[in-house]
């Protein structure tokens, strides 16, 4: 294996960059995940003006409430430098892993318009300051605290570190999410069937890119 360098990273970019099919795919990629976080804020904002009312739940009601916002907030946030950083270090996953998510935030989009539940009543006050156009705290089916690390797991399953990494993110996020009471069991649980239908959805749906991500072939051998 080549020992890293910053010349050799550079290198890595510049062999994938200059080629038009990649660079129109990752900027493509890039596309679809702003038009996601557009369709996540308008059904955040939809969900939470037609919140309806909460319900009984089998975990929370027998759970005591822990102030669990440092993970929910800061964790989360620093999981998207991680994620931003991991996509820097290694270029041929940028289009993939962008597509991926962005089906991600656009389904969970969809089922946050359909699901209009209110918060669990004996819940902790998140800081929503720096999350305030990715959740309202009414956008609650499926959870994607949980989901996302999920999926990143799943892309990245071949690196055992990286896999490792984000299952304990993902089953961190749960434990958070549910002692904070931040969301239903059901909503938690599912996040892991659903993202686990994501990938393999993008798998189709996004056949070229997964192939460059999956095998590191040349971009040449798969235009």
């Amino acid at each position: 294996m080549k020992r890293f360098t910053l010349k050799l990273l550079i290198v890595k970019h510049r062999a994938l960059w200059k080629d038009k099919s990649f660079a129109i795919s990752a900027m493509t990629g890039f596309i679809f995940f702003i038009a996601s976080l557009f369709a996540n804020y308008g059904a955040v904002r939809y969900a939470a003006e037609r919140v309806g009312n909460a319900t009984t739940d089998i975990l929370l009601q027998n759970l005591p409430v822990i102030n669990t916002d440092i993970i929910f907030s800061e964790g989360a946030f620093l999981f998207v430098v991680f994620v931003i950083i991991l996509l820097a270090l290694e270029p041929k996953t940028i289009s993939f892993t962008l597509k991926s998510i962005a089906l991600f935030i656009f389904i969970r989009a969809i089922f946050v318009s359909m699901t209009h539940l209110a918060p669990y009543p004996d819940h902790i006050i998140p800081d929503l300051d720096a999350l305030h156009y990715l959740s309202s705290g009414a956008d609650l089916f499926f959870s994607g605290h949980i989901g996302l690390p999920f999926l990143m797991a799943l892309l990245f399953w071949e690196d055992k570190s990286l896999r490792w990494i984000f299952l304990l993110s993902s089953i961190v996020a749960a434990i958070a999410v549910i002692f904070g009471h931040l969301h239903y069991t059901i909503d938690v649980f599912s996040a892991f069937f659903i993202a686990y239908g994501i990938y393999h959805i993008a798998q189709k749906a996004f056949s070229k890119d997964y192939k460059l991500f999956a095998h590191g072939l040349d971009i040449n051998d798969i235009i």
